[in-house]
């Protein structure tokens, strides 16, 4: 069960701070290749790519989108896509690209918890990937969300970096936080994770949220997972002491095969 104490009265707009701190690095960076995504190459990897299959056609609700590279991604595969984010900097970035692109993507900028009083439809798939569901107190209530906004035999597609991940300090030489959503976690981030010279020094708020309460959310909400699985690497070179093993695949240097790093889900709506 979700823990419900302990959330910070300010955490949204701390966050949005933040992550508007980060936007402008972050489209600037190696990391996201924005000279590559112009060219056409895709954000998205082969996890998510493998479980939406064929997608022209078909709505997508693209949840905490940052600015926008992956919904504009599935824009290009035919989708017809809203991304959504709390952030305004990375909202306005998604829609300049967007414009530049020529790609129908809509954009919004909103807390997931707030959507439902700015988005009056209902969508075949809803899509969140990759350190999203850390910034959200509550997944009772974002499965609450995620239910509302699909349409009978709608799915959920959730691919997110594992609990066990976020239980290590930076630096994965020691275990320093809960495995389950004991409290919110109060920190100063210094850079990012797509520059880390990154002058930025921000505060952050998060919460740790183990598998038993992202699934036992989503079943709660009457949604049937229909597919689950766990992996030992990153599809991203995000973290500190990883080691490449082959396109789009990093391990833990010093911690090879002994991890979990990365799950995913795919829920269906009745």
């Amino acid at each position: 069960m979700a823990c419900r104490m302990n959330i910070p009265l300010d955490y949204l707009t701390l966050n949005r701070h933040l992550w508007n701190a980060k936007t402008d690095y972050h489209v600037a960076s190696d990391f996201y290749d924005m000279a590559g995504f112009r060219a056409g190459k895709s954000s998205l990897r082969e996890v998510e790519l493998g479980l939406l299959g064929d997608v022209a056609g078909r709505s997508i609700l693209h949840l905490q989108c940052h600015f926008g590279q992956d919904s504009l991604s599935l824009s290009r595969l035919g989708a017809q896509v809203t991304g959504v984010d709390l952030s305004d900097k990375a909202i306005a970035k998604a829609r300049e690209l967007a414009t530049e692109l020529q790609l129908p993507t809509k954009f919004i900028c909103s807390d997931v918890y707030a959507l439902p009083q700015h988005l009056h439809q209902q969508f075949d798939v809803v899509f969140t990937t990759y350190g999203v569901l850390g910034w959200l107190p509550d997944l009772a209530k974002w499965a609450a969300v995620v239910a509302h906004f699909l349409k009978p035999g709608g799915q959920l597609l959730l691919v997110e970096f594992h609990p066990v991940v976020w239980m290590f300090d930076n630096d994965f030489t020691r275990v320093e936080y809960s495995y389950f959503n004991r409290a919110a976690i109060e920190e100063t981030e210094t850079g990012t994770y797509a520059d880390r010279a990154a002058p930025i020094e921000h505060k952050a708020i998060s919460w740790n949220h183990s598998l038993s309460e992202v699934l036992g959310s989503l079943l709660q909400q009457g949604l049937e997972i229909t597919h689950f699985n766990e992996y030992d690497y990153s599809p991203y070179n995000c973290f500190a002491n990883l080691e490449q093993i082959a396109e789009h695949r990093y391990r833990l240097r010093h911690l090879p095969d002994k991890l979990p790093m990365l799950y995913s889900v795919m829920a269906r709506k009745r």
